[in-house]
């Protein structure tokens, strides 16, 4: 079946991806962002299919569209962008929520809540399941992210049961592929522009902590499917439970990019998670998903990436970058 689709968040580096897919499959795609932290070039491919469509818009303001679907994606996602206005991160969090979540009561359409592994704060279950309610500094510099998206899947679920509004939420764990922003800030991107410029990996921390890292393509399957089943609300964690060290990160960019860079270390930001693995026996169970690809071939394709673009057309959403 054919649906309407708005997708918020729709010209970023995950939102992008799913725009393509859904565009291939035929859907009427709408896509929403107000290109804070996107580039409009990562959905130039698509603006002349007849079944997409772009709308710049800020979320926490009202929109009235006729959709039968809704991925609500919006919302800076690296620390130093949700940092950089915290209380506007929480806004586009919160109000997001709540105005995609009325928009899709009254069409009576389904909507995916896209939240984050970051609802387990700095976690003292490992690795984590859905049923682990997390361990978060709500008055840290990074709680307008992290309680703003659990405020979000609070609402998500009071909708859902007031209203009888058909939701889904998924918690994604860290991603990382091709289209990821140049001056996205988040460690994978700095380690691969760091290698391709030849300057020194910046490393905060000793570099013992561990991340599990899932290439966008299998977080985006995982995505579709939980959407398009009707087993399980969520949430659900998305994500690739091979866990590795910053360091066997730093390392093997640096021989994928065939460079020798030296390693500076920098102090461990407050608050950083010094675990994150997703447990992912339910999406196993419920979706029939887990990801294929590892993270060597992952990586190549994203230096592959980052070196065919014109870096210069490129502006640092913040100036943390």
């Amino acid at each position: 079946m054919k649906h309407r689709i708005l997708v918020t968040g729709g010209s970023g580096f995950l939102g992008s991806k799913l725009c393509e897919n859904l565009v291939q499959e035929g859907h009427d795609v709408v896509c929403l962002d107000n290109l804070f932290t996107s580039q409009k070039d990562n959905i130039t491919p698509l603006l002349g299919a007849g079944n997409f469509e772009f709308i710049r818009h800020d979320v926490t303001q009202p929109i009235w569209l006729e959709v039968d679907q809704i991925y609500n994606l919006a919302c800076p996602a690296a620390p130093g962008h949700y940092q950089f206005n915290p209380v506007k991160t929480m806004k586009t969090s919160v109000l997001g929520a709540i105005n995609m979540l009325g928009l899709a009561k009254r069409c009576r359409a389904r909507i995916l809540q896209a939240s984050t592994s970051e609802v387990y704060g700095d976690p003292d279950v490992h690795p984590q399941p859905e049923s682990y309610r997390g361990s978060v500094n709500t008055l840290g510099p990074r709680a307008c992210y992290d309680e703003g998206k659990r405020a979000a899947e609070t609402l998500f679920m009071d909708y859902h049961r007031m209203h009888g509004v058909d939701v889904r939420i998924i918690r994604i764990f860290n991603t990382y592929g091709p289209q990821m922003h140049p001056f996205d800030g988040r460690v994978v991107s700095n380690f691969i522009m760091q290698a391709l410029h030849k300057d020194e990996l910046t490393m905060f921390g000793d570099g013992s902590q561990t991340r599990s890292f899932c290439y966008r393509d299998d977080l985006i399957d995982g995505m579709m499917k939980l959407m398009n089943q009707d087993q399980v609300v969520g949430p659900v964690n998305i994500g690739n439970p091979t866990e590795f060290t910053i360091m066997e990160l730093a390392e093997l960019v640096l021989e994928l990019s065939e460079v020798k860079c030296k390693i500076s270390h920098k102090p461990l930001p407050a608050d950083d998670p010094l675990q994150r693995r997703p447990d992912i026996t339910l999406a196993k169970s419920a979706l029939n998903w887990e990801p294929k690809v590892h993270l060597r071939d992952g990586l190549l394709k994203t230096i592959e990436w980052f070196k065919s673009i014109d870096q210069t057309k490129y502006r640092a959403p913040t100036p943390n970058y």
